[in-house]
């Protein structure tokens, strides 16, 4: 998969010059989007097919600082993948090949009542996606 690219704005900096860590968890987001619209299954496609896919939890790892204005790599994989539960890991890298943060996050899949949906069910071809890319 393609890694995504973010580019640290002077906004997201803190009074010491350094990236605040909750901006992590923002390009966590932005770099998931960016892997299920490659994979075939943006956010809104779902939506419109009445899956929802919330966080569970998210952990972050924060290896070393960046600041304005670097450019921030991040990876996905597919951690673990079962058809109800989403776990995905994330690697951000400097241009240098520094790691810069470590994380994971999880997810459910729902129905826009908040049930939740086995994606074999609800969306097949998600699913056979993600158990192909899953390291578990």
């Amino acid at each position: 998969m393609t890694p995504y690219r973010h580019k640290v704005q002077y906004y997201e900096t803190d009074k010491m010059g350094i990236t605040h860590h909750a901006n992590y968890i923002h390009w966590m987001e932005e770099a998931r989007i960016a892997f299920l619209d490659e994979l075939g299954y943006s956010y809104d496609r779902l939506e419109a097919a009445g899956i929802g896919s919330p966080v569970m939890s998210v952990e972050c790892r924060y290896k070393t600082a960046t600041t304005f204005p670097d450019e921030v790599t991040v990876t996905v994989r597919v951690e673990r993948s079962n058809g109800v539960r989403l776990r995905l890991g994330y690697e951000m890298t400097k241009a240098d090949g520094t790691v810069a943060c470590q994380a994971h996050s999880e997810h459910c899949f729902v129905s826009p009542d908040g049930k939740l949906l086995r994606l074999q069910n609800a969306c097949p071809g998600l699913y056979d996606a993600l158990s192909a890319l899953a390291e578990e």
